[in-house]
């Protein structure tokens, strides 16, 4: 068993505004997040394939078609046109930092979680961790 390890390579910016409230608002709850002209920052991917080599070629996976599928099933899907909420356990100010790279990408500990979030995002990521708390909250 042999291990492939391919890292992409993305730049992304996001802005969190509720276009419900004030500018001054926006700012009290987001903070920075809420600058008007976005800000962003760069990303690695990393994604894992695991298996046995191809006897004849000792390659266990061709990694120009790795990349493309990276691009085509995850990068392509967080482009501009959609708006994607990242849902973490806890409050966690590096994802949160991090995230800033990201366009259009909110994140909000399960705890902040609401019904207008998840309307007006067109995906919902959940970390393990929140999903895990999501599952415990809904089981009570």
């Amino acid at each position: 068993m042999v291990f492939l390890t391919r890292i992409e390579h993305f730049n992304a910016a996001h802005k969190l505004y509720n276009p419900a409230w004030t500018r001054e608002k926006n700012e009290e709850v987001f903070g920075v997040c809420a600058n008007e002209n976005w800000h962003g920052h760069n990303y690695e991917l990393y994604v894992t394939v695991k298996g046995d080599p191809d006897p004849d070629t000792g390659f266990l996976f061709d990694v120009k078609k790795l990349s493309d599928i990276i691009k085509d099933q995850v990068l392509e899907k967080l482009e501009v046109k959609r708006s994607v909420l990242l849902v973490e356990a806890a409050e966690n100010r590096n994802l949160t930092l991090a995230s800033r790279n990201l366009e259009r990408v909110t994140t909000v500990p399960t705890r902040e979680l609401n019904v207008y979030d998840l309307l007006s995002h067109k995906q919902v990521l959940l970390t393990e961790p929140a999903a895990r708390k999501l599952s415990e909250a809904l089981a009570k």
